[in-house]
């Protein structure tokens, strides 16, 4: 009888929350589907974040970055995940793309730890392994660190290996590349497994006079979309760093994530959850000169394949909410 009870009760709940749903506006949102911000995206449908800040937030999944920034231009989501330097570019092609900061998780080169590589010369003529092609940003960064501090032509004097963010994992662990490059949670995967920082992307960025605070990436709205609804867009902030503090302060919290973060052992689980954390970005308004010098240097290592006509940062890449 009382299990008879609780199922009505699941039930009226549930119905419920549904009702509540309908009567709110949708954010219909395009994500990675195997991408990390799905950690946060879980909690805060399950903590209610979003009905609670007036919106639904209603997930559609893709297998890749791309078809998530296709659906977004083509009117099918309205709101994507993506770094502030596309943003940028965006706007200074005439889109009223704007960010809100999500994740200042960056990655690193890591080295094996019997490997006796203890400084980037010592990867003179050896390869390295690069997930996110040439103009990867942490690449770009680790070249202007290597010539600033070594004198050493990161590009010029090793082989580099471009490919899939797996792909690049297996290699490093396996010892096909010397050094590694790659998103930070396969990182954090490698580093559980007998793998080291050589050097941090953020320890990179702050010899170059960089601030390793700024978040790179985020979500992104159209700002005919925010215009129209301003009150989705504060609830996106809100939503997003109630979730950010739940998952920051509550181990409990990570226990309904574990299986999507595909991590093999305790070791991997603790060091993806260390990881998102670190990249837990301070809550208040980018430092937009901060960005800017990121934008520049950016722009003088890839040029306008990576940044467009954006030389600078342009106006408005980052909302502000009154």
């Amino acid at each position: 009888m009382l299990r008879i009870v609780a199922l009505v009760c699941a039930a009226l709940v549930c119905t419920a929350s549904a009702g509540v749903a309908q009567d709110l506006p949708q954010l219909r949102a395009a994500m990675l589907k195997t991408g990390t911000v799905n950690w946060e995206i879980a909690t805060i449908k399950e903590g209610g974040f979003d009905t609670a800040n007036g919106f639904d937030l209603v997930v559609q999944d893709y297998a890749d970055n791309a078809a998530t920034r296709i659906a977004f231009e083509g009117g099918e989501a309205d709101v994507v995940v993506a770094d502030w330097i596309w943003v940028a570019r965006m706007r200074a092609e005439g889109r009223d793309y704007v960010f809100i900061p999500y994740s200042k998780a960056v990655g690193g080169l890591v080295v094996k730890d019997n490997s006796g590589i203890e400084s980037l010369p010592d990867l003179k003529g050896k390869k390295i392994g690069i997930a996110g092609g040439p103009l990867d940003k942490s690449w770009l960064i680790l070249r202007a660190y290597a010539e600033q501090e070594y004198g050493f032509d990161l590009a010029g004097e090793t082989e580099q290996v471009f490919g899939a963010p797996p792909l690049i994992f297996k290699a490093g662990l396996e010892g096909e590349t010397a050094g590694a490059i790659n998103f930070w949670h396969f990182l954090a995967k490698m580093k559980a497994k007998g793998m080291h920082d050589l050097i941090s992307v953020t320890q990179a960025a702050t010899a170059l006079g960089l601030d390793p605070e700024t978040p790179l990436l985020g979500y992104v709205l159209k700002g005919d979309y925010v215009a129209t609804n301003p009150e989705v867009a504060k609830g996106l902030v809100t939503a997003s760093r109630a979730a950010k503090d739940l998952l920051r302060d509550d181990d409990a919290a990570w226990a309904p994530l574990r299986d999507r973060m595909n991590a093999d052992s305790d070791a991997e689980f603790a060091a993806l959850v260390e990881g998102y954390r670190a990249g837990i970005p301070t809550d208040g308004p980018v430092d937009e000169g901060a960005a800017g010098r990121l934008l520049e240097l950016m722009a003088g290592l890839g040029g306008e394949e990576l940044v467009g006509k954006a030389m600078t940062l342009p106006e408005g890449v980052f909302l502000k909410l009154e």
